[in-house]
This record gives C-alpha cells, sequence and structure tokens, in this order.
C-alpha cells in the first residue's frame, strides 16, 4: 500500500511540474514571439544575445521553481525540518546528481526518483526548446544572406 501511495504522489508531482513548465514555456514563447519582428538578417550581435539570454534565465527560474515545488512537498511530509535541507536535497535529485548525503525515509524513498525522472524530463524539454529558439534566430539571420 506504501508502494502505491509513493507511485500517487510522484505522478502528481510530476504532473504539477510539466503544467508548471509548459505554461512557462507557452508565456516564453507569446513573449518572444513579440520580438519576432525584431530578427531578421541584420539582427545584431547583442539582440540575439538578448533573446538567448532570456531564454535561458528563464528556463532557469522555471526549473527553480518546480525545485521548490518538490522540496515544500518535502517539508509538508515532514521530511525535512528546514527548506535549506529540503531545497538542497531537492536540487540535487532533479538535477540527477544524487550525492546521497542526505535521503528520504523508507516511507518516501521511491519518491525521490521520480523527482529525479521529472528533472531529466523537464531539463529535455528545455534543452530542446533552447535549440528551437537558437534554430529560429539562425533562420531569421540567415534567410538575407541565402544560407541555409
Amino acid at each position: 500500500m506504501l508502494f502505491l501511495l509513493q507511485l500517487l504522489v510522484g505522478s502528481f508531482l510530476i504532473s504539477v511540474t510539466v503544467i508548471i513548465h509548459i505554461m512557462g514555456i507557452v508565456g516564453l514563447i507569446r513573449l518572444l514571439s513579440s520580438w519576432a519582428p525584431r530578427l531578421g538578417p541584420r539582427t545584431s550581435y547583442l539582440g540575439m544575445l538578448e533573446i538567448l539570454i532570456m531564454t535561458v534565465v528563464a528556463l532557469f527560474l522555471l526549473h527553480t521553481l518546480e525545485i521548490w515545488a518538490w522540496a515544500i512537498f518535502y517539508m509538508a511530509i515532514g521530511e525535512f525540518a528546514d527548506l535549506h535541507r529540503a531545497l538542497y536535497f531537492s536540487t540535487v535529485t532533479f538535477s540527477t546528481l544524487g550525492y546521497g548525503d542526505i535521503t528520504l525515509t523508507d516511507r518516501w524513498n521511491l519518491v525521490s526518483s521520480f523527482e529525479a525522472v521529472n528533472g531529466v524530463i523537464l531539463f529535455g524539454i528545455s534543452t530542446a526548446f533552447v535549440f528551437a529558439v537558437i534554430q529560429k534566430i539562425y533562420a531569421a539571420v540567415a534567410k538575407g544572406d541565402g544560407k541555409p
């Protein structure tokens, strides 16, 4: 029964963080779309840099929010008494670094593997998004030069 509870809770938290991530990316797409008319063959180096920095920082903030969601959950179930330890554990787990210096009790240890899988999935989505933004910038800049 404990196994089933961990599966349900882990799945729920993954769902919550995926929703956060997708909503954030949709918002970022809307923001970047408003900048699209500025992209063209004469887009400056600083203009491209500005778009890429904004994209990476926004994605980093989304990951931070998702790590906080997991950390708050760990505190709510009593696994950690202070926010620092909960955030540290959540960050190490979400990033799949997994030092192992802090672990969850047997009652909730399976949930931490869900967080690691969650981090891999969301980092993959973020990486794909950054790549798509770079492709869009390249296509807009190269259009005027006859490049592919």
